[in-house]
């Protein structure tokens, strides 16, 4: 269960360690829409001031199906640049077909094969098609798809402008409080990378990334099967002081792999209970409900959306959520026609740190 970037023939100005602006100010937003999946980072986000005014939080509330259990590709740059403004002029020379496509992966859940056919901002079936996926995953989804599918250009606008205030509302002075600490981590990375190599800066970002015994791919530990490229595009490494306990990767066909990961270690887990942790050990002991429980850490899903992502069949994928629900780790509620099924985020975390860690990496 791993997550393999080919990097054969990567050149060593391909491989870049920056700060982003962009990036951080998505890992804040993500840590606000969901709090309690950061303590820690939720508790030095308020002590460094960040927090919306009203206005601001309802155009958040609008637009975070693109942060909130996933974040769009667009949000976490390949080519950092030193200003949040110049990251968003990146993003807008994006075409709008790249830019949608990036959003509904967020919006629709289940990554880009399930998108593939005809574009929805030229089909009409293709369009159709989106939106009941949309739809499945939740209220909000449905309404940002919609809006994104009838006018991108002004949907664009509106996120920009969105973004731009964070900036003036809250997230300057954030930037302000953690840069000095970001450009301490890149000097450590940097230094290791030009003295020692790939493989002694790649052990100081993560104990879940290495690389294989030819140096051709980096394997990133997460609990999913999938592979991408590098070559001939780059491999970028951002750092976060907010997106403790994520390790978050870009890997979609087409874009340049960026890998963001925290620069704080994760305290170690306060002991639980031998009866606790036997009870969810053993629902945890066959490795598709693992996969199923990374997969519910992202947000609520169906019963089949679940067994389209993972490719198995409906009554397989049943079984294993009755068994992960006897143990009370997950919870389900009805909305709508759909029966979603959430993470009992408090159970998991009960379990220790590093369960967590590699829940939501």
């Amino acid at each position: 269960m791993t997550l393999s970037i080919d990097i054969r023939g990567l050149p060593a100005q391909g491989l870049r360690f920056a700060a982003s602006p962009l990036a951080e100010l998505t890992a804040v937003l993500h840590v606000l829409a969901e709090p309690e999946h950061h303590p820690r980072p939720a508790a030095r986000a308020a002590g460094a001031g960040a927090g919306p005014g009203p206005e601001l939080a309802e155009r958040l509330r609008e637009a975070d199906v693109l942060w909130r259990s996933s974040q769009a590709d667009f949000l976490l740059p390949a080519r950092p640049r030193p200003t949040l403004g110049e990251e968003l002029d990146d993003v807008d020379r994006l075409d709008d077909e790249t830019y949608v496509t990036a959003a509904l992966v967020s919006t629709c859940g289940g990554g880009r094969d399930r998108l593939a056919g005809p574009s929805p901002l030229a089909d009409g079936g293709a369009r159709e098609r989106v939106l009941r996926l949309a739809q499945a995953r939740g209220e909000r989804q449905e309404a940002f798809t919609a809006r994104l599918l009838a006018d991108p250009g002004a949907v664009r606008a509106r996120i920009r402008r969105t973004l731009e205030q964070c900036a003036e509302e809250f997230f300057d002075a954030v930037w302000a409080d953690v840069a000095g600490r970001l450009a301490a981590d890149l000097r450590v990375k940097n230094d290791l990378l030009r003295r020692q190599g790939l493989g002694p800066a790649l052990a100081s970002v993560s104990g879940a990334l290495s690389l294989t015994p030819d140096g051709g791919c980096l394997v990133v530990d997460k609990l999913q099967d999938r592979a991408a490229s590098a070559r001939c595009t780059g491999l970028t490494f951002i750092p976060s002081v907010f997106a403790h306990p994520h390790l978050v990767v870009v890997h979609s066909p087409g874009w340049r792999p960026v890998v963001q990961y925290p620069v704080a270690e994760p305290e170690p887990a306060a002991p639980v209970p031998l009866e606790t942790v036997a009870l969810r050990l053993a629902a945890l002991s066959h490795p598709v409900r693992l996969r199923l429980l990374r997969t519910l850490a992202r947000g609520a899903h169906t019963t089949g959306e679940l067994a389209h992502i993972w490719e198995l069949s409906l009554p397989e994928v049943s079984r294993h959520l009755a068994v992960l629900r006897r143990a009370g780790l997950l919870s389900a509620g009805r909305h709508g026609r759909h029966v979603r099924h959430a993470l009992d985020l408090p159970a998991v975390s009960a379990l220790g740190s590093d369960l967590l860690a590699a829940v939501l990496r």
